[in-house]
């Protein structure tokens, strides 16, 4: 039997086939509340004669475990929405959501409105990834989404921290560059608000200070721009660096441009070091040296907490290893 040939059956066309409410044909398809041992056989019975499938999102909606997962990202304009990084994530998250029949949507929140939390409040979401994480936003996390909230980047104690451990992974590239000689090392840092940026400055300011070093930091925003116009500061600043390390690739990729543009060979001159190894960096001439950053590890553990429902650890380290190339 059949409801009608243009389309399929629908979860009024059960119960009036089973001779039951739909509120309790809905208990029984979804599992959930009481319903006698002769109303789940009539039900299953019409679901058999009708070749009801039940919608997915519906579903949720009934559990209150709702049809989609926001990946939500502060910064400072909406240009962060065009992060590779942003898209990596929101691409891992997907893999991890659809066969639940889970969708993932992007989210931008302003860096001066970080409250922007509450307008995702809502039955349809099931979970929320935090993406460039700081103390306000955590702070911002309003109470009736604790449990359905995760961050890439820090976290609080109710809000568990997925990250890569960029502390190991920026130390064992600044020993790279130590040991293959260099002295005057120059860093070009990540945005001063981002505290998981701030790791690797302190992981940097440690080593030269044990190592009689010089400091020399340069503040940065993960960008190619940032890395071309820090090349010239460097270069003005302290003309006798030998290396500069960037917390991002493509802030590194910047440098060696700008080193490029003013004569200066990499690495003969000046070594240059990243972070991330992102797919381009073992293309360009010369080939990049920095550190693996697994962001879609990251990414779909950080999706899997959310749609299994069960607590995580507060925080979960993801490892970083040297990736030794020619730039230095």
């Amino acid at each position: 039997m059949t409801t009608a040939a243009h389309r399929p059956a629908t979860l009024e066309d059960v119960a009036r086939v089973a001779g039951v409410s739909r509120s309790t044909a809905s208990r029984v398809i979804a599992g959930t509340g009481f319903a006698s041992p002769t109303a789940r056989e009539l039900v299953a019975a019409a679901v058999d004669q009708l070749g009801y499938v039940p919608n997915p999102a519906a579903r949720a909606l009934v559990r209150g475990g709702g049809v989609r997962m926001v990946v939500a990202v502060l910064g400072a304009s909406a240009a962060v929405l065009d992060d590779p990084y942003v898209h990596q994530v929101v691409g891992s998250a997907a893999r991890v959501c659809t066969p639940a029949g889970v969708g993932v949507a992007l989210h931008w929140l302003p860096l001066n409105d970080p409250g922007g939390l509450a307008r995702l409040d809502d039955r349809s979401v099931c979970g929320v990834i935090l993406v460039n994480t700081t103390e306000e936003l955590l702070e911002s996390v309003p109470r009736s989404l604790r449990g359905r909230v995760v961050s890439i980047g820090v976290g609080s104690a109710s809000v568990p921290s997925f990250d890569v451990d960029n502390v190991a992974g920026s130390e064992a590239v600044l020993r790279h560059l130590y040991a293959t000689g260099r002295r005057r090392i120059a860093m070009v840092a990540g945005p001063r608000w981002l505290p998981c940026a701030q790791r690797p400055v302190e992981t940097y300011r440690r080593l030269m200070r044990q190592a009689g070093m010089p400091e020399r930091v340069l503040p940065g925003d993960f960008t190619a721009a940032c890395g071309r116009a820090a090349a010239d500061v460097v270069l003005r600043q302290w003309p006798d660096v030998d290396a500069i390390y960037a917390i991002s690739d493509d802030t590194a990729l910047g440098v060696i441009a700008g080193l490029r543009d003013a004569g200066v060979r990499v690495p003969g001159d000046v070594a240059v070091a990243g972070f991330d190894d992102i797919p381009l960096a073992g293309l360009t001439a010369p080939t990049l040296t920095t550190a693996s950053h697994p962001v879609g590890r990251i990414a779909a553990a950080a999706a899997t907490a959310l749609l299994d429902g069960r607590p995580a650890a507060p925080v979960t380290l993801f490892p970083s290893a040297l990736v030794a190339r020619a730039s230095a």
